[in-house]
């Protein structure tokens, strides 16, 4: 243990009141006049010599008393002051020795003033005891403890098979892409343990020195969810698969099924398609018919003016002829030949030979390689890279090509601008229709009980679009920051880029005057960098 700290003592004269100072033992903590002056307070000794006790402090050494007062004062016990900490973790007790003919406390004594400060738990009497041993005054004794709370644990779900289908196509040496060995359905078979899940632990409360039950910070709960054809253990802490499939996993729930085939095309003869599993299409999808899959859809011919919905990935192995009313949206990648006169949205990666007249968003990269590798027309948009071969024409075809921010951010971003807009219209037609029904009721004009009825409706209309726009605005915030903060992407043209293209990289926007080669497009501050591709 470390020296003694200083500590002081009154000590009672005829003459007058005594301040005894003791200097701080080799490691210890001096003594100091603030806290002198709130013991002398506390006893209600406020008139007292202020200099003297400060000269006696500056540069003490061994034991040194000084005068305070002329006025000698009733004999001052032992005392100890308790702090309970903030957190009510534990309590600190601090102890003051007693003046001449003083009287020391007992162990009962220091039990009775900390339960009257407010300790109800914990006490430490092994300290109380050092105390009572050493009597180190003006010196921090925990005297009672807390006991924590045993924090708790989320149940946990781990996944025996690929979740993370983002595997790439393989690309030919001439550039083109294999699409007989995409791999991206996760095979399994009767019985196969599919997840494991590891239960809740709720924790143990614990209790501060004041009595008070600490609880445990809250914990979450999960299960296994889960589709048809799946099975689990009696303690339904295991899940199989009670068939030969494939298995997927769509918004934390766990599918698997057998392949649903359709073996020609998707049209009259078949109706609209939607289904729990994978779809595989071998014909083409005629135009006016949908596809709509929780999991994979593979379709052999060509999309035509057709509507595909995957929650999986979308493989077109020719391509889509739109016809300006095609859409294929996936929540993975979606990996076709050519897109022309369509519109893509894809919440993992787009990968293609060619882009016409198209409107193309990707949460990932879009790549567009190939032979052709072309993008003319249109608005692709990438919240991460575009690859292309060529962009633009040389007609000076108008083509968007933008990076940096999640397709879908941006939307919502555009989408507010213009519903904040139309909200602010509407408050303004609002405002107008109520003062003139003031000025009509402030002129004593008498109102029908239906135009009563229809001003107090504008009213709350009026309130309710307030509110509206504040929440609009809030989250038209949000995204500003996120769009203007955001400065990732870049744009890479392996061959040429046309005249007429406009590249965006997060709200920077540079258009390109002249034929560029072998470029890489980058956001630089404020602007777009161009550099050569290496």
């Amino acid at each position: 243990m470390s020296g003694r700290n200083g500590f002081f003592q009154i000590v009672i004269k005829q003459d007058g009141t005594y301040l005894k100072l003791y200097d701080a033992e080799q490691g210890g903590e001096a003594v100091f006049y603030e806290e002198i002056s709130n013991y002398l307070m506390d006893r209600k000794i406020y008139e007292y010599d202020k200099i003297a006790i400060s000269r006696a402090l500056t540069g003490l050494q061994g034991v040194v008393e000084v005068k305070i007062t002329s006025v000698p004062v009733f004999a001052i016990d032992e005392i100890v002051k308790v702090t309970i900490s903030e957190d009510r973790m534990y309590a600190v007790a601090r102890f003051y020795p007693p003046s001449n003919n003083g009287h020391i406390m007992m162990k009962d004594e220091i039990v009775a003033m900390m339960v009257k400060a407010g300790v109800k738990y914990g006490l430490d009497e092994n300290n109380i005891m050092d105390f009572l041993k050493e009597r180190r005054y003006c010196t921090n004794y925990i005297l009672a403890k807390a006991t924590p709370a045993q924090q708790g644990r989320d149940a946990e779900i781990t996944y025996h098979f690929n979740t993370d289908l983002t595997l790439k196509p393989k690309r030919n040496d001439d550039g083109s892409v294999d699409f007989h060995q995409l791999d991206m359905i996760c095979h399994c078979n009767k019985d196969q343990l599919l997840a494991s899940l590891t239960p809740i632990d709720q924790g143990k409360p614990g209790i501060d020195v004041c009595g008070v039950v600490i609880r445990p910070n809250k914990v979450n709960n999960r299960v296994l969810r889960h589709g048809n054809k799946i099975y689990l253990s009696e303690d339904g802490l295991r899940m199989y698969s009670s068939v030969d499939g494939h298995v997927s996993l769509v918004d934390s729930r766990v599918f698997v099924s057998d392949t649903f085939e359709v073996h020609a095309d998707v049209d009259a003869s078949t109706g609209d398609i939607e289904y729990e599993g994978n779809v595989v299409v071998k014909g083409n999808v005629i135009t006016g018919f949908s596809v709509r899959a929780k999991g994979d859809i593979e379709v052999n011919g060509v999309v035509e003016g057709a509507y595909i919905e995957a929650g999986g990935q979308i493989v077109l192995k020719r391509g889509m002829q739109g016809m300006n009313k095609g859409i294929l949206k996936a929540n993975g990648n979606i990996i076709t030949k050519f897109i022309e006169n369509a519109e893509v949205i894809a919440g993992g990666y787009v990968s293609t030979e060619s882009i016409l007249h198209s409107k193309v968003s990707a949460k990932g990269d879009i790549v567009v390689g190939g032979k052709r590798g072309f993008v003319t027309g249109g608005e692709i948009r990438s919240g991460t890279m575009i690859s292309v071969k060529t962009a633009g024409s040389q007609m000076g075809t108008t083509t968007l090509l933008e990076v940096g921010i999640d397709p879908r951010v941006l939307e919502e971003f555009r989408e507010l601008e213009k519903r904040i807009a139309t909200m602010l219209a509407d408050k303004e037609r609002l405002g107008q229709a109520l003062i003139l029904f003031r000025k009509k009721l402030a002129s004593g004009i008498q109102m029908s009980e239906e135009k009563l009825e229809y001003l107090k409706q504008v009213t709350q209309n009026n309130i309710m679009l307030e509110t509206q726009i504040k929440d609009a605005r809030r989250r038209y915030e949000e995204l500003k920051i996120e769009v203007d903060n955001n400065s990732s992407g870049s744009i890479k043209i392996s061959d040429i880029v046309f005249p007429g293209t406009k590249l965006v990289i997060s709200n920077v926007i540079h258009f390109i005057r002249d034929e560029t080669h072998h470029s890489k497009f980058v956001r630089d501050r404020a602007d777009i960098k161009v550099l050569p591709l290496m």
